[in-house]
């Protein structure tokens, strides 16, 4: 397996079956509300897998100008990754407890910069066999730093410019402005749909078949990947619908990373509230 281009975005459980050794299982599990992660890793994960930790690897330091979650630079992303036992060939598989919405980052950002890697479909509630408790040691791989390619990425500028669709991520209370735990201004970014990423699983945390999915996305204004934003709370979940979006064969959009925490905190720009858009 050398062309990433032939690993699909989602494989199943016995896909990985089919192809190990030649995969590394990654446990990408995260919570927005600050539970542990690595506890829960430690606890119990799939077999050989090992953990990577979103805050550490996978992202930047936050502020009011970049969002909660923003890229790492990319030699700390290659640290991480090298010193998990990660190099530039090897095959990744990620998974975590919630359908493999959190999962989608890692993947996103692996697949963007040319390496192989997809998220299992169901996460762990698709593995029925016993759980490890002992991390997983690997030794130490050769992952090279790449800079984030920027046709994958887009702006508060892009989003707001009008030449895009642009669909949030995050469940439809948050986006309809009900509530809002975590950033400062209720809402989302004006013209944008609603494409909750958590809406792409049935009830086991497995992807809908893709007539679902495929009415979901027409639902939400979208028709190709091209010229299409993806946002969410912060760049995590986002990573869902643009995985989601390529395994439909609509190509593979862009991500602002920044999202709604970046946004929100900027109190010149307008937001709209409630599911037909009301500025405010």
């Amino acid at each position: 397996m050398t062309n990433p281009s032939v690993i699909p975005p989602f494989v199943s459980l016995d896909w990985c079956e089919d192809h190990r050794p030649d995969l590394v299982l990654a446990d990408a599990r995260w919570y927005l509300d600050g539970s542990s992660g690595r506890r829960a890793y430690d606890q119990g994960h799939l077999p050989g897998a090992v953990f990577v930790d979103l805050d550490a690897w996978l992202s930047g330091d936050s502020g009011d100008a970049v969002g909660r979650n923003p890229l790492p630079d990319p030699e700390v992303f290659s640290a991480g990754m090298s010193s998990l036992g990660i190099g530039d060939s090897d095959v990744v598989v990620a998974y975590d407890d919630a359908g493999g919405v959190i999962a989608a980052r890692l993947v996103w950002m692996l697949r963007a910069t040319g390496r192989q890697a997809a998220i299992l479909d169901g996460g762990m509630a698709s593995y029925r066999g016993p759980l490890e408790s002992a991390p997983a040691a690997r030794e130490v791989a050769d992952f090279s730093v790449r800079p984030w390619p920027n046709e994958r990425l887009a702006t508060i500028e892009d989003v707001l410019r009008g030449d895009s669709s642009v669909a949030d991520a995050r469940n439809r209370d948050r986006f309809e402005g009900l509530q809002d735990p975590v950033d400062p201004r209720p809402g989302h970014i004006p013209g944008a749909g609603n494409l909750p990423c958590r809406e792409n699983l049935d009830a086991t945390g497995r992807l809908l078949a893709d007539g679902e999915l495929r009415r979901n996305v027409r639902a939400a204004g979208i028709h190709t990947a091209d010229r299409f934003i993806s946002y969410c709370g912060s760049g995590v979940t986002a990573c869902h619908n643009l995985l989601m979006l390529e395994h439909l064969g609509l190509g593979e959009g862009r991500l602002f990373v920044g999202g709604w925490s970046q946004y929100s905190r900027s109190p010149e720009l307008p937001v709209e509230l409630g599911p037909a858009g009301r500025v405010a």
